[in-house]
């Protein structure tokens, strides 16, 4: 209980010293921080990168054992699991269309929150540099005001205070946006996979023709 009371103690001071430009650097990356949990709550809920099960899945229908590799495909814990249940029951190409549009559908829902991260990483530095230059005007000020009888020592502090919102800025924007890669690894993957999963469900013992069409920022959608 001791530590809480030390850390907010800490917190109020940096606010104090930064003042309103900190405190809503800081109220980003709470935020920040909580998109970034509810994400991988979300990726693990959804089974992103669990894929055994499907692989095995298409195997079986590679081998023409039908019946296991549904058996497989309803049991497997991958949120495509059930766009490869729907492609085996199409078992036609007309419907190859209609099934890469349910992917994009499903894929779009776990990308949700990725431009709020993506913002917030563009906008804390650049709000740190905002809190930066007014706090060099206030020092300037200060030291014009004074006259001949400028302390160095206080206007030293009033720039390391100043430069204090732009380091807050940065030590936000960098974690948030080496996360906002990573998540966006993990679904360009994801989109690798879900075009494998269609190709092989219409064309069985061809899978692996399905793995040039995926492209990193779209599920591609052959002619």
């Amino acid at each position: 209980m001791i530590h809480l009371f030390e850390a907010r103690d800490a917190l109020r001071g940096l606010i104090e010293l930064g003042g309103p430009v900190v405190a809503l650097i800081l109220a980003l990356s709470v935020l920040a921080g909580a998109v970034v949990l509810w994400k991988l709550w979300q990726f693990r809920a959804a089974g992103v990168g669990r894929h055994a099960g499907l692989e095995s899945a298409i195997a079986a229908q590679d081998a023409g054992q039908t019946t296991r590799a549904r058996a497989l495909c309803e049991a497997a814990p991958s949120h495509l699991a059930p766009l490869l249940s729907e492609a085996m029951r199409a078992d036609t190409v007309a419907a190859r269309d209609r099934l890469y549009t349910l992917a994009e559908d499903r894929l779009a829902r776990l990308e949700s929150g990725f431009r709020l991260l993506d913002t917030i990483a563009q906008i804390a530095p650049l709000l740190g540099l905002f809190g930066t230059v007014l706090g060099m005007i206030d020092a300037f000020q200060a030291m014009q005001g004074a006259g001949q009888a400028v302390d160095p020592s206080v206007l030293a502090g009033g720039i390391w205070v100043a430069l204090m919102t732009t380091a807050a800025g940065l030590a936000v924007a960098m974690p948030v946006s080496a996360v906002l890669s990573w998540l966006e690894s993990r679904m360009a993957a994801e989109r690798r996979m879900a075009g494998t999963v269609i190709e092989a469900a219409l064309c069985p013992g061809m899978t692996a023709l399905a793995e040039p069409a995926a492209q990193p920022g779209r599920v591609h959608v052959p002619a």
